[in-house]
């Protein structure tokens, strides 16, 4: 009965890992190429590249129905490392690049 919690709770904690890592590459790919140059985060096809191989390495990573292995477990570590690093470095600073309002901008202006 502990296993299976056990194996329920890493289950849960690989979805959450995979679906941070196909949001922070959802995120990127909507973004203007430009935006990621003036904020002086390297670039679009850079972070793209490399949330790509997050989400895969994600992907790949999540438990097997048998039973779940730890041989890829560093490399999930390292894709959730890259996504919290766009989603909280790279995305904020792409984001004020926009132009015109932050967040809570209406079409008339803030609110």
């Amino acid at each position: 009965m502990i296993a299976d919690l056990q194996a329920l709770i890493v289950l849960a904690l690989a979805l959450g890992a995979f679906a941070l890592e196909v949001f922070a590459l959802v995120d990127a790919l909507r973004r203007r190429s430009d935006a990621f140059v003036a904020a002086g985060k390297r670039t679009k096809r850079f972070w793209v590249v490399l949330l790509v191989v997050a989400a895969a390495l994600g992907f790949i990573g999540l438990p097997r129905p048998v039973g779940f292995g730890d041989a890829l477990s560093i490399f999930s570590i390292i894709a959730v490392v890259a996504a919290a690093v766009y989603l909280t470095d790279v995305r904020p600073a792409v984001r004020q690049i926009r132009g015109g309002g932050g967040t809570n901008s209406g079409p008339y202006g803030p609110w």
